[in-house]
């Protein structure tokens, strides 16, 4: 896979707790599951190192459309374990997908926790064809940024009580829980909506490099003196970059462009290592076919989370991504656990640092 989407930061949720439905892309807060939250088994909710419950750190609508296979229903769910007690930080990532022999069912059958904005989006914002040699398969970049950004909005009419952002078809929608009663031992991360940007990275690195170009020119008014010893410095940090890890550098050097992103996802495609020791997601354990990249949380998030949070356990959560390797095949548990037509599996992440 060649494209890449990245995530962007949008709208921060009015409540943490604030309800929307699992077909919405966000950051912190609490899980919108397709099905009620008691049917999911409590032991994946937890760390399985420290016992406490684990934390939503990010929820991605990701729908997959190909030749070999077509799932218009499915959510990655990523948790870690940021209890300040807990020396290993568990993560655990969790694909949701309706089952494919439920898949001619109709959604609003299931019991559910959605907000009734839960609109089912005709272009899937996140879904990618892995027949790229197919000129019929390729995806219209501008539908799908339209299309999440008004399942953004849907998401968080209550916080921008706009009615004239509300699609059309809507008339007289009922109103939009706010929040929803967590436990006291659920922590929750601050929850902000994400909306999606291509990666146009030869476009967007020339672009900011002639604009710093033009900064350093307007700046350089000093006089010889002074330009000798700027010149020195930039030799001295350039004989330092010839014995930095090359692999952060590029890392670094992508992530100067864009750097808000939060995410970066890619169906298929290649991770951004920060590292060169990029760890063997191995095979599926349920199927043995092997697993592939689909996308990594990047340095940003931390950096909003952080900054918005008033958990004093965030301050010693380091990392610098955390890559979500799944099934390439997208199977179902053996022993699948139903939850009124959906499965649950388990997914592998690999977590890197500088």
């Amino acid at each position: 896979m060649g494209e890449v989407m990245l995530g962007m930061p949008g709208l921060w949720a009015d409540d943490n707790s604030e309800a929307a439905d699992h077909y919405t892309t966000k950051i912190g807060g609490v899980p919108d599951w397709p099905f009620l939250h008691s049917i999911i088994k409590p032991d994946l909710l937890k760390c399985d190192s420290c016992g406490e419950k684990l934390c939503l750190v990010a929820q991605i609508y990701a729908p997959i459309s190909s030749t070999t296979m077509t799932t218009e229903e499915r959510v990655i769910y990523i948790f870690s374990c940021i209890a300040t007690a807990c020396e290993t930080k568990r993560w655990r990532a969790l694909r949701v997908q309706r089952s494919s022999t439920d898949k001619d069912s109709n959604p609003s059958s299931h019991d559910s926790v959605a907000s009734p904005s839960a609109t089912k989006l005709q272009d899937d914002p996140w879904a990618f064809n892995d027949e790229e040699e197919d000129d019929d398969d390729e995806i219209d970049l501008d539908a799908i940024c339209k299309a999440l950004n008004e399942a953004t909005t849907l998401a968080s009419a209550s916080k921008t009580k706009k009615q004239n952002t509300l699609s059309d078809s809507i008339e007289n929608p009922s109103p939009i829980s706010l929040s929803r009663s967590t436990d006291d031992k659920t922590p929750v991360l601050p929850c902000f909506y994400i909306y999606p940007k291509e990666e146009n990275y030869l476009e967007d690195a020339a672009a900011l490099n002639k604009s710093e170009s033009k900064h350093k020119i307007e700046e350089k008014k000093d006089d010889d003196n002074d330009e000798k010893e700027s010149w020195i410095g930039e030799s001295y940090e350039y004989d330092r970059t010839l014995h930095a890890d090359k692999t952060y550098l590029k890392f670094k050097k992508r992530l100067d462009v864009y750097p808000e992103h939060c995410f970066r996802y890619s169906y298929g495609g290649k991770p951004l290592l920060a590292s060169s020791e990029a760890g063997d997601p191995g095979r599926c354990l349920l199927c043995g076919e092997i697993r592939h990249y689909e996308m990594q949380l990047m340095p940003p998030l931390l950096y909003f989370l952080q900054e918005a949070s008033k958990n004093q356990s965030l301050e010693n959560w380091d990392w610098t991504s955390v890559i979500v390797y799944t099934c390439s095949k997208g199977c179902a548990p053996s022993l699948k656990q139903e939850c009124n037509g959906w499965i649950v599996a388990e997914e592998v992440l690999v977590i890197q640092t500088e």
